[in-house]
């Protein structure tokens, strides 16, 4: 078991606050808009852990800062750790970025995620959440694998194609296309569009009224509506990772000059 206090203070680049039960997760750099970056990606897997733990949690709300949910992806920091940890950085990356998904398909309570703007990389994890709500200035773009040269094979690739079908999310990740609010709700991907400053308030009315209710019904109801999802990750997650890791191999490899 956890508590609040075990966690609350413990990541740099997320904000956390609960009340009646509801936690609140949002994601900044120094305040602003979040860039995702090394250790953010090492962080969420950990924290998904103790709100699963914490059995003071019955609903979570994921959200963003400022007018992005995630603004750019920290490329300089990914490289800068990686000249850091040498041969195991990969091993490291692999084994967080299914830490990180893995636990968070593992949430044993309702998350409601509320995209407050643009989404860069890892538009995964807010569309893994039970209700997606969404501001009219959200927009959906990866900037983090194929323009990289990276395959989308990290998560990327299990929701889009089951949210909005094999064709059109090919199309969207290999092309580095934006899918904008509007688009968003007509494709199924958010359950709600709403002005940027409804998005909060739609999401903590909801949130509290989920709350209220008994935990072995948010439970079972989370369990019930989630379990395609931890079925589809359980077959599809480590094969894409090794997809995804091999090409960042090869591609510090050349870097070095070893290919």
């Amino acid at each position: 078991m956890s508590s609040l206090s075990d966690y609350i203070d413990r990541y740099p680049t997320v904000h956390i606050e609960r009340e009646d039960g509801v936690l609140t997760l949002r994601l900044h750099k120094n305040g602003g808009p979040f860039l995702w970056d090394e250790r953010t990606h090492h962080d969420l897997g950990e924290l998904f852990e103790y709100v699963n733990g914490d059995y003071e949690n019955r609903v979570v709300v994921l959200t963003g800062t400022g007018d992005a949910y995630c603004a750019a992806v920290d490329t300089e920091d990914f490289l800068r750790q990686g000249k850091i940890d040498g041969p195991n950085y990969l091993v490291r990356l692999y084994r967080d970025g299914a830490r990180m998904l893995r636990n968070f398909v593992a949430l044993e309570i309702p998350v409601i995620a509320a995209v407050n703007g643009p989404v860069v990389a890892h538009s995964e994890l807010p569309l893994l959440a039970d209700v997606v709500l969404i501001s009219d200035t959200a927009e959906f773009r990866d900037e983090a694998h194929i323009v990289q040269g990276i395959p989308p094979a990290d998560g990327m690739q299990i929701v889009w194609t089951n949210l909005i079908g094999i064709n059109r999310a090919r199309h969207f990740l290999l092309t580095g296309r934006t899918i904008d609010a509007k688009e968003a709700f007509e494709v199924g991907v958010a359950g709600e569009v709403l002005p940027s400053e409804e998005l909060m308030p739609r999401a903590l009315e909801l949130a509290r009224q989920w709350a209220k209710l008994p935990l072995w019904a948010l439970q079972n109801t989370r369990a019930a509506l989630n379990q395609p999802w931890r079925r589809a990750f359980a077959e599809d997650l480590h094969t894409g990772l090794a997809y995804e890791h091999m090409s960042m191999f090869a591609a510090m490899s050349a870097r070095q000059g070893k290919v």
